[in-house]
């Protein structure tokens, strides 16, 4: 666990104003699932291992409970009890979430997330609809270098089925986790582990070769025969929508495997090519959730952001990280000005105006140092308030001005910038 400083929350708190607004312009209905799950129901999703990477306990009333580790499971939970819900439903999520995980950098027990779900009939365009969300969010939030990288669960099931002649479930898994390591692990040591299990290394060479293809769906089409894979026809489908949305930056990966499964259908991943913290989003279609909570009508299709590596990002190059400056310090010259400057700060921030004032009875020397960051500082003078007026130093270049205290609190911000 760890504290998020004032710095990082800043930060934070950018990326939450973008979703939001992203999420408003794109009719999310913004909601909080629970923070608190019940065991089973969270064993839903991802089976009864997942007890090793979540908080649980046994409450008061002997209750196997647990802290959400998503917000995925409390959104389904709660789409699929609306009988009479309204189909399309869009929903938004943004907040803390707990995993009992290994802590290291870009990875925390406690962290936040943000989440969009949409349910509903199966289509492509839903599946679209999320990916044009986060590359608009990307957009407003001003990141560059960001890649969407998709893949289909059946796309690669059918190339491993046909390369091993297989339809066994457990060996597909295996060999989908064979791919799942050619980013971190050299592929010599991978065929090497998995001949000793009895693979064919021609088999493995192949599958492993096919999990670095990447591009747009016509350049993978003059590398590799598509015609027999599964699902190829819903990719073509996916991109052709994304290039009406204007969506430019995304292409095929074939080797995003990891999450197969949980996903039945289009899955997807976002990156900075520039940072080292891997994906900072990650999200496709689960129907099989909905089914699982009872409800074979209703699609899914959804994602989830990584708010810390995102900010992460934004630090990277240098975007939302600062603090905006105050807009205006109340300073007073002596004790007798101090209850007039704390009252005069009072009313500009019911005007709307960031105002700070030294609440310790600082010499005017320091409360003008503690004010140099802000854009102007608002002096309070005995022989200028006794004059019904004040000072205003613009902090930038030093230069100053008097103007009627009438004048300041009818119209602050003008008489500020002026």
């Amino acid at each position: 666990m760890r504290d998020i400083e004032p710095s990082e929350s800043v930060t934070m708190e950018f990326v939450r104003q973008k979703f939001i607004e992203t999420s408003n312009l794109f009719g999310f209905q913004f909601m909080e699932p629970s923070p608190i799950e019940l065991l089973s129901v969270i064993e839903a999703k991802s089976g009864p291992a997942i007890k090793n990477e979540v908080y649980f306990f046994t409450d008061k009333g002997d209750r196997d409970i647990a802290l959400r580790f998503d917000f995925t499971i409390g959104l389904t939970r709660y789409a699929v009890s609306q009988k009479s819900m309204r189909l399309p439903a869009k929903f938004s999520s943004f907040g803390g979430v707990w995993r009992y995980d290994e802590p290291q950098k870009g990875r925390y027990r406690f962290f936040h997330q943000w989440d969009i779900e949409i349910y509903g009939e199966q289509n492509t365009e839903s599946d679209a609809e999320i990916i044009d969300f986060a590359s608009k969010f990307f957009a407003r939030l001003g990141l560059e270098n960001i890649t969407i990288e998709v893949c289909d669960r059946a796309l690669v099931e059918s190339y491993v089925k046909m390369i091993f002649k297989t339809d066994s479930a457990e060996m597909i898994a295996d060999i989908l986790r064979a791919i799942d390591k050619v980013p971190k692990k050299k592929r010599q040591d991978i065929i090497r582990e998995y001949q000793e299990k009895g693979y064919s290394p021609e088999d493995l060479e192949k599958v492993i070769s096919i999990s670095q293809i990447r591009g747009k769906p016509r350049e993978v089409e003059g590398l590799i025969e598509t015609g027999n894979l599964a699902n190829w026809d819903k990719i073509l489908q996916l991109f052709d929508s994304l290039e009406n949305r204007g969506v430019g930056n995304a292409m095929v990966n074939f080797g995003i495997v990891r999450g197969l499964d949980y996903y039945s259908g289009i899955i997807f991943e976002i990156f900075d090519s520039t940072s080292d913290l891997g994906a900072l989003v990650g999200g496709g279609r689960y129907d099989t959730l909905t089914r699982a909570f009872g409800r074979d009508d209703l699609g899914a299709t959804g994602a989830a952001g990584g708010v810390e590596r995102i900010v992460h990002s934004l630090e990277m190059q240098g975007i939302g990280g600062r603090q905006e400056a105050y807009r205006v310090w109340v300073a007073f010259v002596n004790d007798e000005m101090r209850k007039i400057a704390i009252n005069l700060a009072s009313a500009l921030r019911m005007k709307g105006i960031r105002a700070e004032v030294d609440l310790s009875g600082k010499s005017l020397r320091k409360q003008m140092e503690m004010a140099s960051s802000s854009g102007h500082a608002v002096i309070v003078a005995p022989k200028e308030y006794g004059e019904g007026s004040v000072v205003v130093r613009n902090m930038k270049d030093g230069t100053e001005r008097r103007v009627r205290l009438e004048s300041m609190l009818a119209d602050p911000l003008a008489n500020l910038q002026s």
